[in-house]
């Protein structure tokens, strides 16, 4: 169920802006609960940055989440596949910065969650993920997959209407 216990902001820019900051700052580096791979080489990351204030929220969702499923299942569902988190860029096709810039959005196995697939092909619209959608719903985080039916490998802390 959707909530928005963290009373994320809506995404549009000036929202973003006023809730947190210019794009790039206030970053925290996020200790991961279970090692991640950078899904282009495989390479382990054991932390990476994030925006101050959705640092204690991603880390309840990724705790949340080794609890529940164990290394073993995590790895077998690729939700250690980690596509990345801060990028100061403009969203695709367009001239606005992306969610991604103010470290407020992470991707997860992109190779099985393309862009634009929906929910016919994307790994993360299948029933075992439904778990892993539930733990970050709870924060009120939102997932365009979810919502939208296409980039089913994006999770933001920003809402859309």
């Amino acid at each position: 169920m959707q909530t928005n216990f963290n009373n994320f902001p809506i995404e549009t820019e000036d929202s973003l802006l006023d809730y947190y900051g210019e794009v790039g700052l206030n970053q925290k580096e996020l200790v991961l609960p279970y090692p991640h791979y950078y899904w282009e080489n495989n390479k382990p990351i054991k932390s990476y940055l994030c925006h101050s204030k959705v640092h204690d929220s991603l880390f309840r969702v990724l705790t949340k989440v080794f609890e529940y499923y164990g290394i073993e299942e995590i790895k077998r569902l690729r939700l250690d596949i980690w596509g990345g988190c801060l990028y100061i860029r403009a969203i695709r096709g367009g001239t606005k910065f992306s969610t991604h810039s103010w470290g407020i959005s992470i991707d997860y196995d992109p190779i099985n969650n393309q862009l634009d697939w929906g929910n016919d092909k994307a790994f993360f619209a299948k029933p075992d993920y439904d778990k892993w959608w539930s733990f970050w719903e709870e924060e009120g985080w939102y997932s365009l997959g979810r919502n939208c039916n296409y980039d089913w490998m994006h999770i933001q802390a920003a809402l859309r209407t």
